[in-house]
């Protein structure tokens, strides 16, 4: 399978950052329109874009989103994201967004995801649900504060959940636990990075203090079978990234990602792109790395998107009707 036709494919995706799919030509357009000097090329861009390490990869998404600086760029990178999305196939996404690294700027969560939106509404061909990052790297207050916020506007916005990216190495999950609690006392549903920059202990936190039904990432979770073993008597969705975790430096070789042997396991794992542009990836680029490196059959593949739809925060009735379209399609290169 190539990645013309896994291109064509119907795929969905759990895990993504709508700060880190910005295309390169957008950051482009926000750097003229702010006068940056001296300016990126879309060759320095990429360099930019490589990593040593995690904590690497932290100052570059921080250095990114000071291009974005008023609610009409916000609209301009949901929609130019979202076209590159239908241009990859993608028919329908669960995408994080963060607005705490915003509020500094004057800018409210409702004006945020209303700014986003418009955007979305763009394009057609692609289902966007929205999830809400509640960055540890701001604590558990600023936290709670977004969480008041987002509890106004969650359904006019299709907001589903909350999710925890940022700093995992310095910020332990333990202290967001009554924000949770509270996210899923109102109906939201909850996801949180776990197991990227940290251990295992960290996606056991993440599952037992959080209440979480999905983790992002999870890789080092491998470091404790037991908890494994609670990933997959529970159906905790696993947002497999393999692509970003090579490039941040969280394992050295894509032989070495344990998506396989949990695919193999019949855990609930799906692959996602995590912040594409950043990482000059896509879901067709992780689907054939996937394929050519790792050796995952066409089946296999399908079973990644079936699992994502099995983790999908869909209604029952919306994830049997885009199973069955997959089924349709999948490996078919009529589609």
């Amino acid at each position: 399978m190539n990645e013309a036709l896994l291109r064509r494919l119907p795929k969905l995706e759990l895990h993504v950052h709508l700060e880190g799919a910005i295309p390169l030509e957008t950051l482009l357009e926000l750097q003229r329109k702010y006068g940056v000097r001296p300016a990126l090329s879309l060759d320095a861009l990429r360099e930019r874009f490589v990593f040593r390490d995690f904590p690497h990869f932290i100052d570059a998404w921080v250095w990114k989103n000071g291009l974005l600086r008023e609610l009409d760029d916000f609209t301009l990178m949901a929609e130019a994201v979202a076209r590159n999305w239908v241009e990859d196939g993608l028919v329908y996404v669960e995408a994080h967004y963060s607005p705490p690294d915003f509020y500094a700027r004057g800018l409210s969560l409702a004006q945020l995801t209303e700014a986003v939106r418009r955007g979305f509404e763009k394009v057609s061909g692609v289902e966007v649900h929205l999830i809400a990052d509640l960055v540890r790297d701001f604590g558990p207050q600023l936290a709670s504060r977004t969480l008041d916020e987002l509890l106004e506007v969650a359904s006019a916005f299709d907001v589903l959940g909350v999710g925890l990216g940022g700093s995992e190495h310095q910020y332990p999950a333990e202290p967001f636990a009554p924000v949770y609690r509270r996210a899923r006392e109102h109906g939201l549903h909850c996801t949180a990075h776990a197991g990227e920059a940290a251990g295992a202990q960290s996606v056991r936190a993440a599952v037992e203090l959080l209440g979480v039904e999905r983790v992002g990432h999870a890789t080092r979770a491998v470091e404790d079978p037991a908890l494994v073993a609670l990933l997959a008597e529970r159906r905790i969705g696993i947002e497999c990234c393999p692509l970003s975790n090579v490039s941040t430096g969280v394992i050295s070789t894509l032989s070495e990602h344990p998506i396989v042997s949990w695919l193999e396991r019949g855990l609930c794992v799906s692959v996602n792109s995590d912040d594409p542009v950043m990482f000059q990836s896509s879901m067709s680029t992780e689907l054939r790395a996937l394929h050519e490196q790792l050796g995952l059959s066409a089946a296999q593949l399908l079973q990644l998107q079936l699992n994502a739809i099995e983790a999908s925060w869909q209604s029952e009735q919306a994830k049997d009707e885009l199973a069955a379209q997959l089924r349709a399609c999948w490996p078919s290169s009529e589609c």
